[in-house]
């Protein structure tokens, strides 16, 4: 335990360190985190990195997804969820079998089995990369929306792939019949358990006597029961965690007050950021371990990374393939819903831009952790390091080779040029806004009309709306306005922070103002 909680600081520190300078190189921080945790697992003496297979998905994929069911937009899952809906499942599984049939063809010792027990753990892309790179890159929110609501959805089908193969794998016999009903119950279950849960939180927040940190405490433990009773059930955790995510999102507002939002929001973010890039960083220093099976089973480096490199164009393929199938499909049965491009080249590209995002990472990394060490009847699992190593090099390669060239290719093929909403989101926006203005004075004006004339409070807060109404020009605050506001605001810290040093001050009415403060700069970089 002293040996290891040291190493565990450094890993965060590490974490913290590598994600600002990925920021200033403008890359996905989970490149450097890979590639730093590989250059760590080299240094002597460090101790040995070892998950209990039994244990990976319970303790990373819950919080992930369930802060990525509350991130997405449920509106925009809706509008697309043709498209999503074919990444998230027949893509899966067409990369799936691809996977399984060339590792059966190629590699010895590999049945179908086993190629679609690698199929499920590499082929759903990771959320994380991809949405780490398009922070420097500028794509249209449609294809945002597309690609968020297909990585939430793609973990569910990959790991169902993933939980049959390794059934098949352990008793030898596949029975179809069997399966579809498992497979009926694992969909259906896992969501039914998962929205009755989250319904059952929604109500215990609303009603239950709970502050902030009590809300946050329990948005935290929300996932991880989610997941826990829908697998008691032998239904489907991850779809779980997903459709009760789904269902809390939409009812934020009615069981979480203002308070308990700004503050779940932070909390969260760096929780799951921390969980994020202790994951990456396991990815590069479990390779040393996993080498190290490979030469026990007699497996040449040389040739163990020939297969990796294999697999990993094949899932590469398969997308792109996938990509260019549902783009024609739309274009035959519902061509008004086609992106319009200006010209042939780019429409031919934009498949191979959505191709090129299949960037993999954490959940085929727990998925392949998560291979038990030996079967049921105590026989080591067969190809268990050889299909470790696969998944390390398609993760290391897909994020190396797709997530650095992806922003060139979207910045210099200029694929989305003609689909920037950059305009229109900023037109909206000011719209918003002075609808705004408008309902807040009509509010004040039909709800307070009696008490307008004996409250001179009302009567100024009025004048101040109708003002605001008046008032068109979106420029009031420029830029040199905020400077001096910013610094208005920092002396205004500098001088509760020195009454702070008054003992007879209670510092809750401090921090409560300190809190303000920052709420009021966070509005003012937002004007």
């Amino acid at each position: 335990m002293h040996t290891i909680l040291p190493f565990l600081l450094a890993m965060i520190v590490a974490i913290v360190l590598l994600n600002m300078w990925a920021a200033k190189l403008k890359i996905a921080y989970p490149i450097l985190l890979v590639v730093f945790g590989l250059l760590v697992s080299f240094v002597p003496g460090l101790p040995v990195v070892k998950i209990n297979p039994d244990l990976i998905f319970f303790i990373f994929l819950p919080p992930l997804l369930f802060e990525a069911a509350w991130s997405i937009s449920f509106k925009e899952m809706k509008r697309w969820w043709r498209i999503i809906g074919s990444f998230a499942f027949l893509v899966v599984f067409f990369t799936a079998l691809a996977v399984a049939v060339t590792a059966n063809y190629f590699i010895p010792g590999f049945t179908l089995a086993l190629g679609f027990l690698l199929g499920g753990i590499v082929s759903p892309p990771d959320a994380v990369s991809t949405g780490a790179i398009m922070k420097f890159v500028k794509i249209p929110s449609t294809t945002s929306a597309i690609l968020e609501g297909e990585s939430l959805l793609n973990d569910a089908s990959s790991l169902i792939i993933f939980r049959f193969a390794l059934i098949a794998v352990g008793t030898g016999q596949f029975i179809w019949q069997e399966a579809s009903l498992d497979f009926l119950w694992m969909v259906i279950g896992g969501a039914g358990i998962g929205l009755l849960v989250a319904w059952i939180f929604v109500q215990a927040h609303k009603r239950l006597p709970t502050e902030a940190s009590s809300d946050i405490a329990l948005t935290l433990i929300e996932p991880y029961l989610m997941y826990w009773i829908a697998e008691q059930f032998h239904s489907s955790g991850v779809l779980a965690v997903v459709c009760g995510g789904l269902y809390m999102s939409g009812k934020r507002l009615i069981f979480l007050n203002s308070t308990s939002r700004i503050m779940g929001y932070s909390v969260w973010q760096s929780f799951v950021f921390i969980l994020n890039g202790i994951v990456f960083l396991i990815i590069g220093l479990e390779l040393p371990e996993i080498v190290g099976g490979l030469r026990s089973e007699g497996i040449p480096l040389r040739i163990a990374i020939q297969y990796g490199v294999l697999v990993t164009g094949i899932l590469i393929a398969a997308r792109i393939i996938s990509s260019y199938a549902a783009m024609l499909a739309t274009l035959i049965f519902r061509p008004s819903v086609a992106p319009r491009a200006s010209s042939a080249k780019r429409r031919l590209l934009m498949p191979l831009m959505l191709g090129w995002t299949g960037m993999r990472g954490v959940v085929s990394l727990a998925a392949a952790l998560a291979i038990p060490i030996t079967l049921e009847n105590g026989l080591p699992f067969p190809n268990r390091n050889l299909i470790l190593f696969i998944t390390f090099v398609v993760i290391l390669l897909t994020l190396l080779v797709q997530g650095l060239t992806l922003p060139y290719f979207i910045k210099y093929g200029h694929v989305f040029d003609d689909f920037t909403d950059e305009e229109k989101d900023k037109k909206t926006r000011e719209e918003i806004k002075h609808q705004l203005k408008q309902h807040v004075y009509h509010f004040l004006k039909n709800k307070h009309e009696n008490e307008l004339n004996s409250h001179a409070g009302l009567e100024r807060m009025l004048k101040q709306w109708e003002e605001k109404i008046q008032t068109h020009n979106t420029d009031w605050m420029n830029e040199k306005t905020k400077d001096i506001f910013f610094e208005m605001l920092e002396s205004q810290r500098q001088f509760l922070s020195e009454l702070n040093k008054d003992i007879s001050v209670n510092e809750e009415i401090i921090r409560h103002q300190l809190y303000q403060l920052d709420l009021e700069e966070e509005r003012l970089r937002m004007i």
